[in-house]
């Protein structure tokens, strides 16, 4: 039996991650990485596009008040015979025309009106959607850049189960040697050995994917690796459960993004109602004719206005309006919808962060539990006083405690990125990116 613990324990396993390895992967910190991921995201690429494009609408609608619509055209016709040039008051092949037409609508039922509204509410509806992404993308961030720090720990968890056990094994194997102990004792100790360097392989490939994933989200091509925070404490939130309620309903960007669909909605009614009352439009035109580039031989203008009075347009008006009110009606209901969800949505928040940091400092007085009660179970096994399978379960126990409070820790901190983005803001001032 001790020549055959020998030989199983000749061959251990070669440490997963050389400190050569560790020092070839790029570092980056966390404000870094929030600040390369939120230009690399494509949504928050794309949300910040809608914002532009929705400006320009608004810039559009506002012009409309003012300036009138115009267009120039010129055109070239050559035809197969001669026929009578009104430009140059001859028989010509060719003829050659230039336009200048411009109109202004007086009244079109309030179009204009509406269409300033709609495209105010659909910029609100961009800014507001441009915040949530960034949040979002933050939050993503946060939580690729968490999974490192976290499976870095346990990781070091992981080397130091096996540091214990490799030392306890050695302790067994003297104590069995001296006939102090039965040789199951050492079986017993290399096969939890076993167990850890399988539980440490497990946690380097962990570690693996997860800087790959970091990496990806910065825009990295291969792994990187997460800088130590400063301070894995966490603080008190700044403000009530029912201040955070508040907050969120008064500027989440979830219910800023369904008021503004709820306004858009309204002002598209307004533009389909319209389109039943008469429009007036001024309008003017000068046109040129000659037989060549640029024409000037004759010049004539035109000026006056237009009434056009909407009868039927088979039912176009009515099934546009009819989709409009429909569309309100949606809007509200989300509206109403999204408002009584951000409250569910931010009281969970706000008690999955309590909940994380009250988690954080039962794992801290757990790991120090464990600690003392592997500490009083190794001295009991070298005295004789205890059983090898008590020693096992506290040495499983403290890496179990260790786990957990690495595991609560950044539970913490990603429930607090989940607040913030729920809310739209940053909490704690030190955290503004």
């Amino acid at each position: 039996m001790i020549a055959l613990l020998l030989a199983l324990q000749v061959g251990t396993l070669p440490s997963p991650v050389s400190e050569a390895q560790v020092d070839t992967v790029p570092v980056i910190t966390l404000t870094e990485a929030l600040r390369r991921a939120s230009r690399l995201d494509p949504n928050y690429v794309a949300s910040l596009g809608n914002v532009g494009d929705a400006a320009w609408g608004r810039r559009a609608a506002r012009l409309a008040f003012v300036l009138p619509s115009v267009q120039v055209q010129s055109s070239a016709t050559r035809f197969s015979t001669e026929f009578f040039n009104i430009g140059t008051g001859q028989l010509a092949s060719q003829i050659v025309d230039f336009r200048l037409e411009g109109s202004y609508r007086v009244f079109g039922g309030g179009s204009k009106i509406a269409q300033l509204r709609e495209a105010s509410a659909e910029l609100n509806r961009a800014e507001a959607d441009l915040v949530e992404t960034q949040f979002e993308t933050a939050f993503a961030t946060e939580s690729d850049f968490y999974d490192v720090l976290l499976q870095r720990d346990l990781s070091g968890v992981a080397q130091e189960r096996v540091r214990r056990a490799d030392e306890q094994l050695g302790v067994a194997r003297a104590r069995v040697l001296s006939g102090a102990a039965v040789q199951t004792d050492s079986l017993q100790l290399l096969l939890e050995l076993n167990r850890a360097q399988v539980d440490l392989l497990r946690q380097t490939a962990a570690l693996k994917v997860a800087r790959l994933q970091l990496g990806r989200r910065v825009g990295a091509d291969g792994p990187v690796d997460a800088a130590p925070l400063d301070s894995l404490a966490t603080s008190p939130l700044p403000l009530t459960e029912q201040d955070a309620v508040t907050e969120a309903t008064a500027r989440s960007p979830r219910v800023v993004g369904a008021r503004a669909d709820e306004r858009a909605a309204g002002a598209a009614v307004a533009a389909a109602r319209g389109t039943y009352w008469p429009q007036v439009d001024l309008f003017g035109q000068l046109t040129t004719f000659d037989d060549q580039f640029f024409p000037d031989a004759t010049t004539r203008s035109a000026a006056g206005f237009r009434v056009t009075i909407p009868i039927w347009n088979n039912a176009q008006r009515e099934v546009a309006l009819s989709r409009a009110l429909t569309n309100r009606e949606v809007a509200q209901a989300t509206r109403d919808d999204t408002e009584r969800g951000i409250r569910r949505d931010v009281i969970e928040a706000y008690e999955n962060y309590n909940t994380a940091r009250a988690s954080t400092e039962l794992a801290a007085r757990s790991v120090l539990v464990a600690q003392e009660n592997l500490r009083v179970q190794s001295e009991r096994y070298r005295a004789g006083a205890t059983t090898i399978i008590d020693l096992i379960i506290a040495q499983v126990s403290l890496a179990e405690a260790e786990a957990e409070l690495a595991q609560a820790r950044y539970g913490a901190l990603l429930a607090l990125a989940g607040l913030e983005a729920i809310i739209g803001r940053r909490l704690f001032s030190e955290r503004n990116p």
